[in-house]
């Protein structure tokens, strides 16, 4: 497998072997445009087959490949759409108490970060209030000096931590172990207690043909009209920051969140390593950001009396980053040209 994913790698294209034996990739064919489609899914691995097992002997668990619908006339809410569509298909198939969302440049470094996170959803004093815990994003092709500060070392290395002890940090979009419940809209209770007993696996008597095409329905295009979807279930719509909105929404409804950072990173992606690539993407951040600020759902008015002072400061802070330019713009140029020009920065004595 390593093989052929390092050949399809380095030619930019599926292989025709790969190509003919998943009707998923055949049915990609048949549209011009990856923004008009229909639901493109397929059961590539069915966990109730015991006969599919790895070199272990081990039977290999559900893999799914999902391609939501998308038609020009409605708008797909980009990531939060793609995100709440995946939420309703798994759970249809599986149903598990905890999502662990990555990007798709992402992948897993270390095999004990599902064991970190359950320690934290599964504390006997504490587990009754932890919505999502959320890793650091490390990258691997970040050069030694990091000249365009892609690791944000400033809020993984700081700030985060500073967080975690007033309420949890932000929510950012990857490497985020969420409980399903709550992401779907749980309302907060101090009795609330996750029932890992009552976990079941979903008896199905359907093909699996039959139950593709039944699971399509929750992937349309027009899904989410006239319901919750968007507002008060899954991700938020209408923001370019769609995950920092969502995880403000959930703790405000009196949830909390953990961060953790182990020596060994958890996840490793890639990063933008050019400086028009960093500049659209802090952008996109910080218009992002600066949008929250201003709407309902600003941390200012919002999360007043809702969640703690230092965690409405820090989420203000987040969201105030480009306006904070500003200042940074003025700390950075005034002092050097009062150092040329020989002029005292203070007051002489």
């Amino acid at each position: 497998m390593e093989s052929r994913i390092e050949n399809e790698t380095k030619l930019a294209r599926i292989l025709e072997e790969a190509h003919s034996k998943h009707k998923g990739f055949s049915q990609w064919d048949s549209y011009s445009s990856q923004r008009d489609h229909a639901t493109i899914l397929q059961i590539i691995i069915d966990g109730r087959d015991t006969n599919v097992t790895d070199k272990d002997g081990f039977v290999l668990p559900t893999l799914v490949y999902l391609a939501r619908e998308k038609r020009p006339q409605h708008h797909h809410n980009f990531k939060a759409g793609a995100m709440n569509a995946l939420i309703r298909v798994s759970s249809e198939i599986s149903n598990a108490p905890i999502i662990l969302n990555v990007d798709c440049d992402m992948y897993s470094n270390n095999s004990h970060s599902v064991r970190d996170a359950l320690c934290f959803f599964m504390d006997e004093e504490k587990d009754h209030e932890v919505a999502f815990v959320q890793f650091p994003q490390n990258f691997k092709n970040v050069t030694r000096n990091d000249l365009y500060d892609a690791f944000l070392r400033v809020s993984s290395e700081l700030e985060f931590h500073g967080l975690d002890g007033s309420g949890g940090p932000l929510y950012i979009g990857t490497g985020c172990f969420h409980r399903r419940d709550i992401l779907c809209g749980r309302k907060f209770s101090k009795e609330y207690k996750g029932d890992w007993k009552s976990v079941k696996d979903i008896k199905r008597e359907e093909s699996v043909l039959e139950f593709e095409e039944k699971l399509k329905g929750l992937a349309n295009s027009t899904y989410d009209k006239n319901t919750q979807w968007g507002k008060e279930m899954g991700l938020l719509y209408g923001c370019p920051v769609e995950d920092v909105i969502t995880g403000l929404s959930i703790q405000c409804r009196g949830w909390k969140s953990v961060y953790f950072n182990p020596l060994r990173k958890a996840f490793l992606g890639v990063a933008p390593n050019t400086l028009p690539d960093i500049l659209v993407q802090h952008k996109r951040w910080s218009e992002g950001d600066l949008q929250i600020f201003f709407s309902r759902y600003s941390p200012a008015w919002y999360a007043y009396g809702k969640i703690s002072l230092v965690l409405q400061m820090g989420y203000s802070a987040y969201c105030l980053w480009a306006p904070n330019s500003l200042a940074t713009l003025y700390y950075s140029v005034i002092p050097s040209l009062y150092l040329l020009r020989g002029i005292p920065s203070f007051p002489q004595v």
